[in-house]
């Protein structure tokens, strides 16, 4: 089984329940959570909150695959990580679902309204026929960096390339990541594949 994993927490600090917010007509968490149900790859979408309004909001949406979680409240701390509610959703025993040792677990950031179907479905995918143990999603970054001992990171300023011909680095998107057949406390395995998108930037 594919399960898509969302953490949506109500207490952020810097714009109260965001995750609900409005953005392009639609409450943020709208988009990810319609994405990752819509993605035929995808068999369970988990929403952990803590918020009420949140997970009536969630569950007010009535898609099929869709299932909210109360995570605990030590879980959503400021201070709490991204792994604690994972591990606490693993961990924990579900009478509506069935969890297996080889499902594979699918880490979507609720902040990231831009991602689709597609993108969850063509990641699934290559991550399948790859044989890694994680996939990672991605983009290429052609900018030139330092240190702040002034020393270029990436590439060579006695021969500059030009931005067209730099192949540059990719860097993590955050937006989703997978992890198969779990093994460890970490959102990654030893062995990761990147999905890079493509930007239509030089």
């Amino acid at each position: 089984m594919n399960v898509a994993f969302i953490p949506v927490r109500g207490g952020s600090k810097s714009i109260p329940l965001k995750n609900i917010k409005k953005f392009a007509g639609k409450p943020l968490v709208y988009w990810c959570v319609g994405a990752a149900n819509n993605a035929s790859h995808v068999d369970l979408v988990v929403v952990a909150t803590d918020s009420k309004q949140i997970k009536e909001y969630v569950a007010g949406l009535n898609l099929p695959k869709v299932y909210v979680y109360d995570r605990l409240p030590e879980n959503a701390t400021d201070t709490a990580s991204t792994e604690s509610v994972m591990l606490e959703f693993l961990q924990a025993k579900h009478n509506d679902i069935c969890l297996k040792q080889e499902d594979n677990f699918i880490l979507i950031q609720a902040t990231s309204p831009l991602i689709t179907a597609d993108l969850l479905d063509d990641m699934m995918n290559n991550f399948t026929k790859s044989g890694k143990t994680s996939a990672l999603s991605a983009v290429r970054n052609k900018r030139f960096f330092w240190s702040e001992t002034g020393t270029p990171i990436n590439y060579d300023y006695h021969n500059r390339p030009r931005r067209q011909e730099f192949t540059g680095c990719p860097f993590s998107l955050d937006c989703s990541q997978i992890t198969g057949k779990r093994h460890n406390s970490h959102r990654k395995g030893s062995e990761i594949q990147l999905r890079i998108q493509n930007t239509g930037r030089s």
